[in-house]
């Protein structure tokens, strides 16, 4: 064996760099275009060929080599990545009727009355991913996370054959960053080889398609996903920046010359009747598709019009997933639980026969309410049809009533919150009961569970069963108590050795460093989510002005209603939650200010209307008055400071006018700038 120092003849460096090509050309041919021209034994001639030369001479080894999919030696965990563009979520539509009321809002937010490109493909049912190349070769992968953050599987992606190591030399000088983002996925044949293989290794199958491509892609090992049937298809770059690349059908025709697989039913359509034939054809073919989907994905084509259009919380304003239908099942109703939520909501959960719906088993499903139960008149016995919400929660749709058994007894709500036992109540004006006993134990139970999620405080290890022995063991009463337990305590608990309860409060000690949204969401407020979370903190800044605010000054945040603003105000003057906060920062909760991502500046606190046509995309003025610390809004009213004002600006220049609004030129608002 040669030395690591000993360079090769350069026959051999010829003959290793033509090796190279040829390999990615028959790993694009088979995983990327399903054409594969040489037999599998040719192609491990290749392949035994190059390691062969590698060993030889492992000074020649690049990242881009096609030996590096092999794996690599496993992970402990996956470290986080944060985003430098956010992967955002997708509003979803569910009927045409939906479909054209989007429609409606693109073209009033482009002020535009023609019919309106958009790209459309079908919404694959996987795992969204973001590659990043550096100079022309793959040096970063990761998860999507929670769309800011992902987590780090580099070397897991990179024995992905679908996946090109390298750019062409001519994607690499003229991008020297690039940012490419797509699903992962299992297709059902390569799926139910697989399950048959597990099987007859003794190892428990897989579920479904969708979670062997999860599950394979988060394996801390990666010689294990090496050995999974994955593959990646593109669906776009992460910024609109990119050089000749103006628009969403451009930019696949780039990725696709560069070797990524793209969806073979992508179609490039105008107007919202097109839109619809396609969603109604894709729809068709869905059961003879290799992959899952579960609906179509709708992006206005142009980029800048993509731009002008922005975002709203966690979405953009330009694309939409018109979702399928759900599928249904018919299975039978073995009994009706209620359950108990951090709010005090009692729901009530159907107890099933365990049924296959949208390649998922099911066996619990909402009934949502007592108006519900109600309206399906539900009975124990009863065949019941079930549908995935969404693809996501099951629910009870109907009642079968024909295959009815006589004598089956209605399902009544209880009168006392099967937790606590205390009385429940329906507030007026609200569809559900509720358990008005803040010390339940099963509000208990899900407020730690949630205060612990990722979205909160992410106290790692604390999960629903911990959480559950936290409790009954009096340990835990609110979540402010974490801050005082101690490893004795903890030891006390079923299954907890000593390096688990050293994590668990090495994770409760990296919590008390939480910022303010994170510390908000936490908190579990009725109706506060992560994004209003955010919204409140930006707005405040500080703990002290969020918790002495009233909530009319929390309804002029945008985004905020009346009922989330006067939710959020009876919290905060709850005794019980000013005694929960101040024992958090006796505990050692930091409780930060914050300072939004706008931050301080020469717009703090104003807010803007952009109109007309202007010399660069509306997102670029967005951004330089956000950045400034202002806020832009898409409507005028009273509380509107400037309209930026470009050529053709419509019905907000008249309205402004009318309101006395402050208006700017282009020039007018740099000088103010």
């Amino acid at each position: 064996m040669a030395s690591p120092g000993n360079k090769p003849d350069p026959s051999v460096l010829a003959e290793y760099e033509k090796l190279k090509a040829e390999i990615e050309h028959h790993n694009r041919l088979y995983y990327v275009e399903d054409k594969p021209s040489i037999s599998d034994a040719a192609y491990d001639r290749l392949f035994d060929r190059l390691l062969e030369i590698e060993e030889q001479y492992p000074g020649l080894v690049t990242p881009d080599s096609p030996s590096r999919r092999v794996g690599a030696k496993p992970s402990k965990k996956f470290a986080p990545v944060a985003h430098r563009v956010p992967m955002l979520s997708l509003q979803k539509v569910t009927q045409a009727e939906e479909f054209a009321e989007f429609d409606r809002r693109v073209k009033t937010g482009l002020e535009r009355e023609d019919d309106i490109t958009y790209l459309v493909e079908p919404k694959l049912d996987g795992l969204a991913v973001e590659l990043v190349y550096e100079k022309g070769l793959f040096v970063l992968g990761s998860t999507r996370g929670d769309g800011a953050t992902g987590e780090n599987i580099t070397p897991n992606l990179r024995t992905i054959r679908s996946i090109p190591l390298r750019l062409s030399p001519k994607a690499a000088k003229a991008y020297p960053l690039l940012e490419v983002r797509g699903e992962i996925i299992m297709r059902r044949s390569d799926f139910v080889r697989l399950n048959q293989q597990l099987i007859a290794q003794e190892i428990a199958p897989l579920a479904n398609p969708r979670n062997g491509a999860a599950g394979s892609l988060r394996q801390l090992d990666p010689n294990v996903t090496a050995g999974r049937p994955l593959l990646f298809y593109a669906y776009g770059v992460s910024d609109y920046t990119l050089s000749g690349i103006t628009s969403q059908s451009r930019t696949m025709a780039f990725l696709k010359a560069e070797g990524f697989r793209v969806n073979e039913h992508l179609a490039e359509v105008r107007g919202v009747a097109a839109v619809a034939r396609e969603f109604e054809r894709i729809d068709r073919l869905r059961p003879d598709l290799d992959y899952d989907i579960d609906g179509m994905v709708i992006k206005v084509d142009d980029f800048t019009d993509q731009q002008t259009l922005g975002q709203i919380s966690r979405a953009p304003r330009w694309a939409v997933a018109w979702k399928f239908a759900a599928e249904l099942a018919e299975t039978i109703l073995e009994g009706v639980e209620f359950s108990v939520g951090r709010t005090g909501v009692v729901t009530p959960v159907a107890k099933l026969k365990p049924v296959g719906v949208a390649g998922v088993t099911v066996s619990n499903a909402t009934l949502h309410n007592e108006d519900e139960l109600h309206r399906l008149d539900v009975r124990i016995g009863d065949t019941v049809v079930v549908r995935r919400a969404g693809d996501v929660i099951p629910d009870v749709v109907e009642v079968v009533l024909s295959k009815r058994p006589k004598g089956l007894r209605k399902v009544t709500y209880p009168t006392s919150c099967p937790s606590c036992g205390r009385p429940i109540a329906r507030p007026e004006g609200e569809a559900a009961y509720r358990c008005l006993n803040p010390a339940c134990p099963a509000q208990v139970e899900a407020r730690l569970f949630h205060f612990a999620s990722k979205g909160g405080m992410d106290i790692e290890g604390l999960g629903d069963k911990l959480a559950r022995q936290l409790i009954a063991g009096n340990l835990v009463i609110t979540p402010a108590d974490l801050y005082f337990l101690t490893k004795e305590q903890l030891l006390t608990l079923d299954l907890m050795a000593d390096k688990r309860a050293q994590n668990l409060l090495d994770a409760i000690d990296r919590s008390k460093q939480s910022d303010l949204p994170r510390i908000v969401f936490a908190l579990g407020i009725d109706g506060v989510g992560e994004a209003a979370a955010k919204l409140l903190a930006g707005h405040f800044g500080s703990p002290e002005k969020l918790v002495s605010a009233e909530a009319a000054e929390m309804e002029n945040i945008p985004g905020i209603g009346p009922v989330i603003a006067r939710s959020i105000a009876e919290f905060f003057a709850r005794n019980d939650v000013r005694a929960m906060l101040e024992r958090m920062r006796q505990g050692g909760v930091l409780f930060p200010d914050y300072e939004s991502a706008a931050g301080a500046g020469t717009l703090k606190g104003k807010t803007f209307v952009i109109t007309g046509t202007l010399s660069k995309p509306r997102n670029h003025f967005k951004n330089l008055i956000e950045g400034a610390g202002g806020k832009v809004t898409g409507s005028v009213s009273k509380t509107t400071d400037y309209l930026l004002c470009g050529a053709d600006p419509g019905s907000k220049r008249a309205r402004a006018d009318k309101l006395g609004i402050n208006i700017l030129d282009e020039d007018g608002f740099l000088r103010l700038l």
